[in-house]
């Protein structure tokens, strides 16, 4: 059971509990904005912050709010003096808010996030912060006032003035397009470009795309590790009496049809986006040709396909003699994947989602070790 669910359960069974919420990070800090822990009355615990730094200073932080009845907000940080004091012995600094759940309004609008987050769709939540600097702790009359934004885009709650719960609303769906968690400033009425009331919003969105084209052994490992990273996964290729969900069983859907058809039509209903994978394992040209002219003509955010130096030279050859211009054949990684010495399907698999998260990132793909400067980007 993920952490939503866990949580879901709590509300399900009346209980009252504390929210704490990673609001602001810098530096190495281990988890990210919106990472959230629970606190029972009774001291039991769901989710973490920090990976165990900070967790009891805020599990005390947390019962004492249940306590009180009003939220409080807590900077979290050290320094080389203070690395074996409560804070975060990696270097980074995080900002949490902690806000009791006890009231019905407050139950309804965080199990609208928490139902979103368990079933992978789009939502936001707004939680009100105290007005405090980031080195300061500091507490609100009451509970943080909630607003939700469900899957539908509906606002359920709201804040003191109608104007700052209008400007929330618009900015937490711009937010969730985007994907996007951060802290929003008004002014007291509400007014952007503002200052004195803050805002946290994070949000939910799907989970990123991953399509694999090619029924082979290797796309059951890629598969696998795709979903443990949080894909949707496709499996597709036209050949039936090897496409089946037996042979597939990480896949979320697998598809019999010819690759390019399948991505064409994916792609003209909105479904192909600028988090979308694209790995393309046929290494046959009359499959992997006309999908990867689709997949580069498309936003997908990464195109690779598998084969060795010779097959991906042939493919490159009869990409150009389709039309396919320099520009579109420089997005396709290939041969696919990192240089980790992968022979395995599963050692492949990591070489190929290996490249794909430093893509994403920016990372070198080198060791840490040999590197300098931020570990978290």
């Amino acid at each position: 059971m993920n952490e939503a669910d866990a949580i879901l359960a709590w509300l399900d069974g009346g209980r009252d509990f504390a929210i704490a919420v990673v609001t602001k990070t810098w530096s190495s800090a281990p988890r990210p904005a919106g990472a959230m822990m629970a606190v029972a009355a009774d001291g039991q615990v769901i989710g973490s912050l920090s990976g165990g730094c900070v967790e009891s200073a805020v599990h005390e932080l947390a019962l004492e709010v249940l306590s009180t009845g009003q939220a409080a907000s807590a900077h979290y940080g050290t320094s080389d003096a203070e690395a074996f004091a409560v804070g975060l012995a990696c270097g980074g600094q995080i900002d949490v808010l902690v806000t009791p759940v006890l009231e019905p309004a407050a139950v309804s609008r965080l199990r609208i996030y928490l139902e979103a987050v368990a079933g992978s769709r789009a939502a936001a939540l707004a939680l009100e912060l105290p007005g405090a600097t980031e080195e300061d702790g500091a507490e609100l009359d009451g509970p943080s006032r909630i607003l939700a934004l469900d899957t539908e885009g509906r606002v359920h709650g709201g804040f003191a003035h109608e104007r700052l719960t209008e400007h929330v609303s618009t900015d937490a769906r711009e937010m969730i397009v985007g994907g996007a968690t951060g802290i929003l400033e008004y002014d007291e009425t509400g007014r952007r470009l503002g200052s004195g009331t803050r805002v946290f919003v994070t949000t939910s969105t799907p989970p990123p795309r991953l399509l694999i084209f090619g029924a082979i052994d290797y796309a059951a490992a890629l598969a696998e590790l795709g979903r443990f990273l949080g894909y949707r996964v496709t499996v597709c290729d036209a050949r039936q009496v090897f496409t089946t969900s037996e042979r597939f069983p990480a896949a979320h859907e697998v598809v019999v049809s010819w690759p390019h058809r399948y991505f064409a039509a994916e792609a003209a209903a909105g479904r192909i986006d600028t988090s979308t994978v694209v790995a393309v394992l046929t290494h046959d040209l009359k499959f992997d040709v006309p999908v990867l002219l689709e997949a580069v003509r498309s936003p997908a955010d990464y195109v690779g396909a598998l084969g060795s130096r010779r097959t991906h030279a042939q493919r490159i050859e009869a990409l150009l003699e389709a039309g396919a211009t320099e520009e579109e054949i420089a997005r396709i990684h290939g041969p696919i994947g990192l240089d980790l010495g992968a022979r395995s399907p599963e050692a492949t698999a990591l070489s190929i989602l290996a490249e794909v998260l430093a893509e994403r990132s920016q990372g070198t793909g080198a060791s840490l070790s040999a590197t300098t400067g931020a570990i978290h980007r």
